[in-house]
């Protein structure tokens, strides 16, 4: 996750990680894992709500700062402030950054800038769907 000295509010043992989150979920958020582009149930889904982190349900990122990049994992232009960290990453022979949850430190996936999409921040946050879980909107009752 982000620096090993870092502490964060939620902070379990690969043990107790392992006894709440899937296998895949593990891989990608506690080894900063990728899933492959394309498979990700959120990567073209665009319902309406907050999407939390699957780890610890930290809300992450609005769906209204969604959008379509074709990218092959969901996009979105900026998070909830607070909610993500960014750290180097230079994993791979390259220099990305990382964002990762400000309260579990899970791996989310990494962020670019520069791209030239119509967005407010000129920013991609490429997101691995095992990392999030969408809580959808509540139909105000009438």
């Amino acid at each position: 996750m982000a620096g090993e000295s870092e502490s964060f509010a939620v902070e379990k043992t690969d043990q107790e990680w392992r006894a709440v989150l899937s296998r895949e979920q593990f891989r990608i958020l506690r080894q900063k894992g990728t899933e492959a582009p394309g498979s990700g149930e959120y990567d073209k889904s665009f319902g309406s709500g907050t999407y939390n982190c699957a780890a610890c349900d930290f809300p992450l990122y609005k769906s209204t700062t969604k959008f379509k990049s074709g990218c092959g994992w969901p996009a979105f232009y900026e998070g909830i402030p607070g909610a993500i960290k960014r750290n180097e990453d230079s994993s791979f022979g390259m220099v990305r950054t990382e964002i990762v949850c400000s309260n579990c430190g899970g791996h989310l996936g990494h962020v670019f800038k520069g791209e030239g999409y119509s967005t407010p921040t000129d920013e991609r946050h490429c997101v691995n769907s095992v990392s999030l879980k969408l809580e959808k909107e509540k139909e105000e009752s009438k």
